[in-house]
């Protein structure tokens, strides 16, 4: 099964004091490039958000710039036309290919779940996404629409879907 990727980096990272996420250090690369690593296999890698100088991705930018993360994935579909796509953010440091395959497996829209279900760390057939977005989802809430496509609940490995959100998840992603 072929797939297509939609990353999304044009969240403003306030809580890091406007830091951009897609471009802090991890592993002697950037989030960013640790999050395309994983989706490697990807036919299609689109990454939402402010361009940067990255090969063998398309580019796309939520109407408008800061929407938030509906009107982002919005975009981003607009670029696939793969059947399934995963959807992922790009402060998710825990990700690997496994995780992807994971979710994939699952042969249904699947999220990753630890105590909860981790909205931005999932694979879902684009029809169904296309299906349920509102026509301005614009400042709309991401979980509330794709809570509605009812997915498969993939249980997380420790440390899988954490994510870099706060000064402490900061001081932790360059520690570990």
């Amino acid at each position: 099964m072929t797939y297509g990727a939609i990353i999304l980096t044009g969240g403003r990272g306030e809580r890091l004091g406007g830091v951009d996420k897609a471009a802090l250090s991890f592993r002697e690369a950037t989030l960013l490039d640790h999050v395309l690593s994983v989706v490697d296999d990807a036919a299609t890698k689109v990454v939402v958000g402010p361009r940067k100088d990255v090969p063998g991705v398309l580019w796309a930018r939520e109407d408008p710039p800061g929407g938030g993360p509906l009107a982002g994935l919005a975009a981003g579909l607009a670029e696939i036309t793969e059947e399934w796509v995963a959807v992922l953010a790009v402060d998710q440091p825990g990700l690997t290919r496994d995780t992807i395959a994971r979710l994939r497996a699952a042969g249904a829209n699947a999220v990753l779940a630890d105590d909860r279900p981790q909205w931005l760390i999932g694979v879902w057939r684009v029809a169904d996404l296309r299906e349920a977005l509102p026509e301005d989802p614009r400042d709309q809430p991401l979980r509330k629409t794709l809570r509605t496509l009812a997915p498969v609940e993939v249980p997380a490995s420790p440390g899988e879907a954490r994510d870099v959100d706060t000064p402490s998840d900061l001081d932790t992603l360059h520690s570990g």
